[in-house]
């Protein structure tokens, strides 16, 4: 049973007796709840009710990790604070605004640093800044009256639907608050929890600001978000563009101030730090303050940037540079944010062995077949990556480039020559807002780590586009689209497909299509292929897979347009074998 609809059955049935003291006969409720989701944690929470007094006053409870917990002490608590905070818990009739700002609650915090302070139906982390001003953090409600609470105890399993995967994630979040932030996977984590809270928030809404979005996006990208899944599709994809816009303006930010110092970070200023003009104007759009009052975002995008200001900034960007993380950041961001679109858009992680394989593999045929002495580095080749995604592929390619120009002696020109192809031949397409955020972050800073960063206006070769349509002029005049940073990314993008002679197309291309998102000219990629004599029975089956409409875009471009060229592509089995 998930654990809020047992916390919501337990209080009801204690409260139906009539015989509860209103607070205290609850603890235990209250307890076993935290605990559920304390054990799920890493390291584990334990939940302690009726604290002894430190000098403070009595807390309700304290929040204990493994360490604090010695077994084989007969005194395991003396002189330990409980390290993720202690709980504040009055009665359902009570309001936690005027129990948060108690003197009682002051005392614990300057005490303990952390309080969760509730009444069972509303719950508010106050903390201590390093200032020594104590503030509220996060927040989350149940019901905003004890009526209304005690009528939604009534139904505890609607309740638990309706409230129980944000619930969860805030008391997670609120459990670890105290916890060190390093690990880019756990703060991929904190900002996947903001992400669906935030999601949650803008389900069902009908602002025209979100309507203009939807039509340029629609319009640029050849689609169209049809039914439930494609409206959660279009709603899913401006919370994770929103989200990373904020992680990448954070990123850019941090490498502008070192971890000595102490500005914080502020979100609203996340638009001065995207470079690329329809990213800037897809997150100022929906970004605009009006706006995000409207869908009451402001305080989640606060709290998600507390937690990037508490980041321990050293060894986060050790490990995050060290290990390719801005790569596959993406990954376990989608996987705790929305498993099912991940699922459904075929966002994996390609293994930076296969990639570098992948990448050395047409260096090689390149020189060794087609007669290019210098493979991926000669000025002729033009390279694209149709599904980019994070741009592992086009990092690679790029750090193949850099590799061939050193080995030549030629570092003079090698800052000069990585920045022309990475802005002039070596492209990419994504037709997902949020891995196009992350691949030009990607990009830049690999750009950066060679001693190359990109100044002023410039940008990478990577445009938010449809791969698989816009490759033939269209034969009917287009009408311009609703914001002109999308005609231009749109306009560049169809160059790029109509106009350069590409010779290498190489990726991993995503197996599943996308389920109520109705595409125009795609339809038709696979057809050519519906014709062969040797097919096995029944004809034709799998060639809906969306990676077969890659092979004949690729197989197209190259022997209609260029007539030489590599396609080197990660397939499914079923290329082979059906």
């Amino acid at each position: 049973m998930n654990p809020v609809e047992t916390y919501l059955r337990e209080l009801r049935d204690i409260h139906s007796t009539g015989a509860a003291v209103p607070e205290t006969s609850y603890y235990g409720c209250l307890e076993r709840l935290l605990n559920e989701v304390g054990k799920t944690l890493k390291p584990k929470v334990r939940c302690v009710i009726n604290l002894a007094n430190r000098g403070a006053g009595i807390p309700d409870g304290g929040l204990f990790t493994p360490d604090q917990i010695k077994k084989d002490d007969p005194n395991p608590m003396k002189g330990q604070a409980p390290s993720r905070g202690v709980l504040e818990v009055k009665s359902t009739a009570d309001e936690v605004a005027k129990i948060a700002a108690s003197e009682q609650v002051a005392r614990y915090c300057k005490k303990y640093g952390l309080v969760l302070v509730t009444n069972y139906r509303d719950f508010t982390l106050i903390a201590r800044d390093p200032s020594g001003k104590v503030g509220p953090l996060e927040s989350y409600r149940l019901a905003a009256s004890e009526e209304e609470f005690w009528t939604a105890a009534a139904h505890p399993r609607t309740a638990a639907e309706q409230h129980g995967e944000r619930f969860v994630g805030y008391l997670m979040r609120a459990m670890q608050h105290n916890a060190p932030l390093a690990d880019p996977k756990d703060l991929a984590w904190f900002l996947a929890s903001y992400a669906r809270d935030a999601l949650a928030r803008v389900k069902g809404s009908n602002l025209p600001a979100l309507a203009s979005l939807r039509t340029a996006l629609e319009e640029s990208l050849g689609m169209k978000f049809r039914g439930d899944r494609g409206e959660h599709f279009f709603e899913s994809t401006l919370i994770q563009t929103l989200f990373y816009g904020v992680f990448s303006a954070w990123v850019l930010w941090a490498k502008e101030h070192p971890p000595t110092d102490k500005t914080p970070f502020n979100w609203h200023e996340a638009s001065a730090h995207l470079r690329v003009p329809v990213l800037r104007k897809l997150f100022h759009e929906f970004s605009e303050q009006g706006q995000l009052e409207d869908l009451n975002l402001v305080e989640v995008l606060n709290w998600a940037t507390t937690a990037l200001n508490r980041v321990d900034r050293a060894s986060f960007f050790e490990g995050f540079e060290q290990h390719h993380a801005v790569q596959y950041f993406y990954e376990p961001f989608l996987e705790a944010y929305d498993p099912e679109l991940r699922k459904q858009l075929g966002v994996w992680y390609t293994p930076p062995e296969i990639v570098t394989y992948m990448v050395k593999r047409v260096d090689r045929v390149l020189r060794e077949e087609l007669g290019v002495e210098d493979g991926l580095a000669d000025p002729r080749v033009y390279v694209l990556d149709p599904c980019c995604g994070t741009g592992a592929f086009l990092v690679g390619v790029l750090d193949q480039i850099a590799a061939t120009l050193r080995d030549k002696g030629g570092d003079a020109l090698v800052s000069h020559d990585l920045k022309t192809a990475v802005q002039q031949r070596v492209f990419g397409f994504e037709i997902l807002p949020a891995p196009y955020v992350v691949s030009h972050l990607q990009l830049g800073l690999r750009l950066a780590d060679l001693q190359v960063p990109l100044t002023g206006k410039q940008r990478v070769g990577v445009y938010l586009t449809n791969a698989l349509t816009g490759w033939e002029p269209p034969k009917e005049p287009q009408a311009r689209l609703p914001f002109v940073e999308f005609q231009e990314e749109h306009d560049a993008a169809d160059s790029v497909k109509q106009s350069t002679p590409i010779l290498v197309i190489l990726g991993n291309p995503p197996y599943n299509g996308f389920a109520d998102i109705e595409v125009g000219e795609e339809r038709d990629l696979s057809t050519a292929y519906r014709t062969t004599k040797k097919a096995p029975a029944p004809q034709g089956q799998g060639l809906n897979d969306l990676y077969i409409r890659f092979f004949r875009m690729a197989e197209r471009r190259i022997v209609d347009k260029t007539h030489q060229g590599i396609v080197c592509y990660i397939s499914n089995y079923s290329w082979l074998d059906g």
